[in-house]
């Protein structure tokens, strides 16, 4: 718990401290713990990735993510058979490495790591298009580079290279349609059937999300895009009690770092380091300043993304745990020079996640990419059913950002059948009026029918995010576009709406019929 502490007031990547930890435990270490079970090792991280995954994909939002998604399937596949080529080059002529040990580097740096990338990203406020894409990538790349690594593992290089590629694209094909399918049965059960206690809800989404992995691995796909794509589903689908299960789901995924990172540490040997370091850290400097930036260029050319946005892209390429984990692969099937491999990889890993995480804000501010303050943050709206009434009641946190500071309660036009029952506002409670104005930092309870469910949270989103005037200006409720790429001009929308508001009968009613100017 301190090292959580100290590494999410430091912007470190926690996997730093942790890892520090095991080693302070283990060979060389205070307590001379001697570990050396690199089998072990890998099942548990393993496992550990799966519930970093599911953690992952349960807090990835769909609307942020689906713009993202050809460029992140591009960049997880194309761009990691870059990386491995110019990675695999480097450590086979600068290293000396034979090229079964080359290639073998080369797909196991090859892969961003989910969890150094959802706990550095989520802490830098880059635009949503940026974080989109590397969130999505850290998801995908995951599974082309695990059967790259065991295939160069079990078989050593492939004659046929389209053999290998087709494989992948099999494997991940089964995986997506696996977690797709799981993750909407899951959701459909678990808004469907209520279950006899809100504890029980965090429980049943994770087993759904480690449900997907086993299924995708059985048919012979790719279970860590199963469990990524099945968790993603849940996380997007309106599911009961869902900050409770948020916050299940985020504390596994803290333990699972910890115990997979202080294992690592566990099992390495520092001075047998020492060697090594020198040839981690060229092919680690090919990596960061050749492999990582010629994939993320080539492979989002058709994208015509600016070319700063790539830059920060192919500084954002953070490895954790995951490279480590694939570096045991070897290990266990008993490669010659694997040892050396594990060492290149851990020291290389160390090493510039070091440079780059700590570097991520400064490079993102040289760039001049930042989020866009103007854009309002989504409402939380939490939905419990209430099976024997036919109804649900909704939770509604209004962020300091939304727009729906300043709307009255009637203005917010909610479907026949959804009514707001209630307001907490500084620690009090009161039952609104139809002319009760919203704050920032309010909560409200809002009952809706079953028919109207989905209908009466579309509207409070669009309200929080285009104000009174959501519906008028557009159906999301942001304003229309007055040109190409160009926004509304909504100041000149708001004067109309005021003298469209003098006019008397022009002006709208409200629910409760009085005559208003929705300005």
């Amino acid at each position: 718990m301190a090292a959580v502490r100290i590494s999410s007031r430091s912007g470190l990547p926690s996997l730093l401290l942790y890892l520090g930890i095991g080693i302070a435990m283990g060979q060389d270490g205070i307590f001379d713990v001697r570990f050396d079970n690199a089998e072990l090792t890998q099942v548990i991280g393993y496992a550990a990735l799966v519930v970093i995954l599911a953690e992952g994909g349960l807090g990835t939002k769909w609307k942020e993510v689906r713009p993202a998604l050809p460029a992140a399937a591009v960049l997880s596949t194309v761009g990691v058979g870059i990386s491995v080529g110019v990675t695999a080059s480097a450590a086979h002529y600068l290293v000396g490495l034979d090229w079964r040990q080359a290639l073998i580097v080369g797909a196991v740096v090859s892969s961003t790591d989910a969890a150094a990338v959802f706990s550095v990203l989520r802490k830098v406020p880059l635009p949503s298009r940026i974080t989109g894409v590397l969130e999505a990538e850290s998801g995908f790349n995951d599974a082309p580079v695990v059967i790259l690594v065991v295939a160069f593992s079990v078989a050593g290089p492939v004659e046929h290279w389209y053999v290998l590629v087709g494989e992948i694209a099999l494997e991940l094909a089964i995986g997506a349609a696996v977690g797709l399918a799981v993750g909407w049965l899951g959701a459909f059960g678990l808004r469907h059937v209520a279950l006899p206690a809100s504890g029980l809800y965090p429980i049943a989404v994770m087993a759904i999300a480690v449900s997907a992995y086993a299924a995708g691995a059985m048919v012979h796909g790719s279970g860590f895009l199963a469990v990524y794509l099945a968790a993603m589903v849940l996380g997007n689908s309106k599911l009961p009690h869902w900050p409770a299960t948020r916050g299940f789901a985020d504390g596994l995924g803290w333990m699972a770092q910890i115990g997979m990172f202080v294992l690592l540490g566990l099992l390495v040997t520092p001075h047998d380091l020492i060697a090594d370091f020198w040839p981690a850290v060229v092919v680690g400097l090919v990596l960061t300043a050749v492999a990582r930036p010629l994939s993320v260029f080539i492979s989002l050319a058709p994208f015509r993304l600016p070319h700063r946005e790539k830059a920060l892209m192919s500084w954002a390429g953070l490895r954790g745990a995951v490279p480590i984990i694939l570096a045991t692969i070897p290990m266990v099937s008993g490669i010659e020079g694997s040892t050396r491999v594990f060492n290149i990889v851990f020291v290389l890993v160390i090493v510039y996640t070091l440079i780059q995480g700590p570097t991520l804000p400064w490079v993102a501010k040289a760039l001049k990419i930042s989020d866009d303050p103007s854009e309002t943050a989504d409402l939380g709206i939490e939905s419990a059913p209430l099976e024997r009434l036919r109804g649900h009641l909704l939770s509604v946190a209004v962020p300091g950002s939304s727009r729906m500071h300043g709307v009255e309660v009637a203005e917010l036009r909610l479907p026949a059948g959804a009514a707001v029952t209630l307001v907490v506002r500084d620690d009090k409670s009161f039952v609104p009026a139809p002319s009760t104005v919203l704050r920032r930092g309010d909560e409200l309870l809002v009952v809706a029918t079953d028919p109207v469910r989905d209908a009466t949270e579309a509207r409070l989103r669009a309200v929080g995010e285009g104000g009174k005037l959501a519906g008028w200006l557009g159906t999301g409720g942001a304003p229309r576009a007055s040109g190409p790429g160009r926004p509304a001009d909504t100041p000149h929308l708001a004067r109309l709406a005021k003298r469209l508001g003098k006019g008397g009968e022009d002006r709208p009613r409200d629910a409760a019929g009085d005559r208003r100017a929705h300005h």
